[in-house]
């Protein structure tokens, strides 16, 4: 534990922000800072990820905080390089206090986390050292843990890897996907965030040195991860359908076609006498009430479907208008 910096280290005024982040769980942690008592904090300026082509017409759109910043009337910079002389000078027109990142997508160099007056700090979705990099969130709910939480952290150049400065947990729901934890550790984010700032303001936030012993790590999640193996256990598949939920989307073939599953659920081990047990991973072993998939371990009913292009629907009632039959086969 490394004891605080005196009171008198820091001004007591508002606290000059500039917040750094690109994608929706971000705009929401930036919205309560927006709607926070004006004379705690002032965010200056946002920085954000440059348009990105999105939809069918593939036309340039601002990311989820550049769009709230502008609602806001906040200066936006939008850099495509970050290392250049003149993003830094002016970033640090600015003379913020404090850079607060969230999901900016960016190692950041020292000479932008030097832009800050009193230290640059970081909303990470996960309870460090477990789960640093990219994909926090699906880490934890592939990992089967039964909590989640928000780390509020001081950032060094080493990616999740500076002082704790504050952390608050959630328990899991047993059916958690990806986009009701990132809603809740918005939530939780924002909150948190507003403690780490009333502390800092006071000049008694302690800072913790993470064990890195206990650090794991989660890589960028792209559209080929999400393709299902009914080889793996019917366990980690369902985990797998709820983390990709709703991005990228679990996936699988059947025939030619390809299936996004959207919710599936576990068979209990007393009805696992349904179907071949010489059957390969992959088949459908039972259709009524609903599709059911023999897994490398386990079984696993599909409960939601959705085909290219078609509205999500139960998965029975697809199955029933396609006319499959049992003992056909799931994937490649």
């Amino acid at each position: 534990m490394v004891s605080p910096p005196p009171a008198s280290a820091f001004d007591a005024s508002t606290l000059k922000i500039v917040f750094m982040g690109t994608p929706q769980l971000a705009a929401r942690i930036l919205e309560i800072l927006l709607t926070s008592p004006p004379d705690q904090l002032r965010v200056v300026a946002v920085i954000t990820r440059p348009e990105q082509p999105r939809g069918r017409g593939l036309k340039l759109e601002s990311s989820a905080v550049g769009s709230l910043a502008e609602k806001y009337k906040i200066p936006v910079l939008k850099p495509a390089k970050i290392r250049t002389g003149d993003f830094l000078a002016e970033l640090n027109s600015f003379e913020p206090d404090l850079l607060v990142i969230a999901g900016y997508g960016r190692i950041l160099p020292k000479e932008v986390l030097a832009a800050a007056r009193i230290m640059p700090i970081n909303v990470h979705t996960s309870l460090l050292p477990k789960f640093r990099g990219a994909s926090p969130v699906e880490g934890a709910i592939l990992a089967g843990e039964t909590e989640s939480g928000v780390t509020i952290m001081r950032v060094t150049e080493r990616m999740d890897a500076g002082p704790i400065l504050l952390q608050r947990k959630l328990p899991l729901a047993p059916d958690e996907t990806q986009g009701s934890l990132k809603a809740k550790l918005a939530e939780l984010g924002g909150a948190a965030l507003l403690d780490a700032l009333t502390l800092i303001r006071c000049g008694k936030l302690a800072e913790t040195e993470q064990d890195e012993t206990l650090a794991t790590y989660t890589a960028p999640i792209a559209k080929e991860h999400a393709v299902i193996d009914w080889e793996a256990d019917a366990g980690h598949i369902e985990r797998m359908v709820r983390a990709y939920n709703p991005w990228p989307i679990a996936r699988s073939k059947l025939g030619p076609d390809e299936l996004l599953v959207w919710r599936a659920r576990r068979v209990s081990d007393q009805d696992e006498s349904i179907g071949s047990a010489a059957a390969p991973p992959g088949t459908l072993v039972n259709l009524k009430p609903g599709p059911i998939v023999k897994c490398g371990e386990g079984l696993l009913e599909l409960v939601e479907i959705q085909a290219p292009g078609r509205r999500r629907t139960a998965a029975a009632d697809f199955m029933r208008g396609r006319r499959v039959a049992e003992g056909m086969c799931l994937g490649e």
